[in-house]
């Protein structure tokens, strides 16, 4: 529990979070095709053709993602050559949830940072992205190519917090040992807001759902929130078992008893912990981790 603060102070928090939001804006505002095909996604009438002429007018775009549906991601077994079949077969917010992804790592990337490997971050957020869509599965949860997308972006509020505060943040670092949880408490009394919460302003900007935007916001803090616990609980649990894979980590190497884990987050999803192989999850995600990484990582 952390102490309690005045409200001029959670205030004063508010405000520099917002103004790093908005500071950070035009760097990794959604690119236009991301908005386009979002109003298609969320109109009643789309086709797939129209979804598919729009991604198509982006060549690099179109490329990764049939790269990406063709790959282990979805093991689907027979090639999928055009983005319009690539929505029929997939779905239209799964696809959407794919452009969010391979675009949000080119804008986020666009972000000054020294203090981390930025790809080790990537490697996180991907690691945690596949453990979140396994868990999502495993959870019956509706559309769990988002919940890809949540654990992917869990952590972008960190970027916004290296380019725009990096000695403050150089000293957090040190402080935390390697260790997510300890890193987000120090954020919280030194700075009175966390990664977490720039990450969840971050989400609202792209327009994000709203359970994506609460998840990221709450993924250290998963029993705090209040109308998607599932997929808050998800992210959770996926961010602490991608800390204990090897590949996966959010510091260059992973330790299989890392994490601390709110046991809040068996109850919520309705899972047994005695019967829950977490080895066998990491192990899922790893099959498809390499293949992913390097489509969604490529810099052409």
């Amino acid at each position: 529990m952390q102490p309690p603060e005045s409200h001029a102070t959670r205030d004063l928090a508010a405000d520099i979070a917002a103004s790093l939001v908005d500071d950070v804006s035009y760097l990794v505002s959604p690119p236009d095709i991301c908005v386009k095909v979002f109003e298609l996604a969320e109109s009643d009438d789309a086709s797939a053709r129209d979804i598919g002429e729009v991604i198509s007018r982006d060549p690099s775009l179109t490329a990764r993602l049939l790269r990406l549906v063709n790959s282990s991601f979805y093991n689907f077994a027979r090639r999928i050559d055009t983005v319009s079949r690539a929505v029929t077969i997939v779905g239209i917010r799964e696809l959407y949830s794919l452009v969010l992804a391979v675009s949000a790592i080119k804008s986020f990337s666009n972000l000054s940072n020294n203090l981390v490997n930025i790809d080790t971050f990537w490697r996180h957020g991907i690691y945690t992205g596949l453990i979140a869509r396994i868990l999502a599965r495993k959870c019956h949860i509706l559309h769990p190519e988002r919940l890809f997308v949540a654990g992917l972006l869990h952590d972008v509020g960190s970027l916004v917090l290296y380019a725009k505060l990096p000695e403050q943040m150089r000293d957090l670092l040190l402080v935390c040992d390697n260790d997510e949880g300890i890193l987000h408490q120090a954020e919280l009394a030194e700075l009175g807001f966390t990664h977490a919460d720039l990450g969840g302003a971050l989400a609202h900007s792209w327009n994000l759902p709203e359970p994506l935007q609460e998840a990221i916001t709450y993924h250290h803090l998963p029993s705090y929130s209040m109308g998607s616990e599932m997929e808050t609980a998800i992210v959770h649990l996926a961010d602490v078992l991608a800390n204990r894979s090897e590949l996966g980590a959010f510091c260059e190497q992973g330790d299989a008893e890392s994490g601390r884990l709110d046991e809040s987050v068996w109850e919520i999803l309705g899972l047994d912990p005695d019967q829950f192989d977490a080895f066998e999850v990491i192990g899922e995600a790893g099959l498809q981790f390499s293949e992913t990484a390097g489509l969604l990582m490529a810099r052409a």
